[in-house]
């Protein structure tokens, strides 16, 4: 299924790489031939004018200006369209380094620019407030000593910015924009950190919008002169990353486990659920308190599921997916119950073609 999933993705990708290729040379041509007939335009109107002005030099004078406005406003929409503009096109896989098998861990060299760090905190600063932790068997958010930074969700879409970051986040990890949450932007002063700690949930109230985090993106928006490193204590790291590995000045705590050192721009990608759907335990993960310094951070947690759904509705036997029966036919409800029968706790999506319910 996942093979002939793939294959039909990349037919569908090949096509549409065509479209666009064709439309960008035609769009290309047009705008040729658009700026030939301006030139000769204004070269024509700029004769009739030359009649009017006392002088050459007034003539240059308001030439000069003119194209200088026009050179403005050209910059200027290109600086827009940098944000509008499809996000696929920013991402380099050149700059991904894996960390990690186990959990999947990689990191984006110069994820984020300058710009888009310094406009994330100058959001969240006014709004910063005690991070907090979700209860294991509530779900609800408590103040807890395991967290001891401060933070501000920065809602989807605020402006380009945040809306051109979510993009960039969506293309590097292929996962759709509506199964993340908001992004949070945290600091961490001398002393402060997070313990180690799971993203997946334990809990029945906040599975039930969106299911389990099954990613998590971690953008570093500030260089931290020692400490703040994230570490996984349980990871596995990869030979090619040891081979490769130069002594970082890293903290007591970071040298706990595979450690990736804060550096503004960059950014951590790193799974929490095997490709199975089943919690990947390895992906346990924590905070190095903060030694020299201060770190700025933003996190974007994605789900299974659209986070935006506040919950689905498991009480009519149904398939929440249109592929659900071709699935069974191929034996994936066998091969793959956690997402197409699932739990009591938490149901699949396919339990009407994999006839459990009634």
């Amino acid at each position: 299924t996942r093979a002939k999933c793939a294959s039909e993705t990349l037919e569908n990708l090949t096509v549409n790489s065509l479209k666009k290729r064709w439309k960008s040379e035609n769009f290309v041509k047009k705008k040729k031939i658009f700026i030939a007939f301006f030139f000769f335009f204004f070269f024509i109107s700029s004769l009739s004018l030359l009649v009017r002005f006392s002088s050459m030099a007034e003539f240059l004078r308001f030439n000069l200006l003119f194209l200088f406005t026009l050179t403005i406003s050209y910059l200027l929409r290109r600086a827009s369209a940098s944000y509008a503009g499809s996000a696929s096109s920013i991402v380099n896989p050149a700059k991904v380094k894996q960390i990690s098998w186990s959990p999947r861990a990689f990191v984006y060299e110069g994820f984020l620019t300058d710009l888009e760090c310094d406009h994330l905190i100058s959001l969240a600063k006014a709004e910063l407030k005690r991070s907090s932790v979700a209860d294991n068997l509530s779900g609800e958010s408590k103040v807890s000593e395991v967290r001891t930074s401060s933070g501000a969700f920065i809602h989807k879409a605020k402006d380009p910015i945040v809306s051109g970051i979510e993009d960039k986040i969506a293309a590097w990890t292929f996962l759709p924009k509506e199964n993340g949450e908001d992004i949070q932007v945290l600091r961490y002063e001398y002393g402060q950190k997070y313990d180690a700690h799971f993203d997946y949930f334990a809990d029945k109230v906040n599975i039930a919008r969106g299911g389990h985090r099954m990613a998590t993106v971690l953008m570093y928006l500030s260089d931290v002169e020692k400490g703040g490193e994230t570490v996984f204590p349980s990871a596995e790291e990869s030979q090619r990353r040891q081979a490769s590995e130069t002594n970082q000045d890293l903290s007591d705590c970071a040298k706990k486990g595979i450690a990736v050192k804060p550096r503004k721009g960059d950014a951590l990608l790193f799974f929490s659920l095997h490709p199975n759907a089943i919690p990947d335990t390895s992906s346990l993960h924590g905070g190095c308190p903060v030694i020299e310094g201060e770190k700025w951070s933003a996190t974007k947690w994605i789900h299974v599921d659209s986070f935006d759904t506040i919950a689905r509705d498991h009480t009519n036997c149904g398939d929440e997916n249109p592929s659900c029966e071709r699935w069974a036919e191929l034996g994936e409800c066998t091969n793959n119950p956690e997402y197409m029968v699932g739990s009591p706790e938490l149901p699949g999506y396919c339990r009407k073609s994999c006839k459990a319910c009634s």
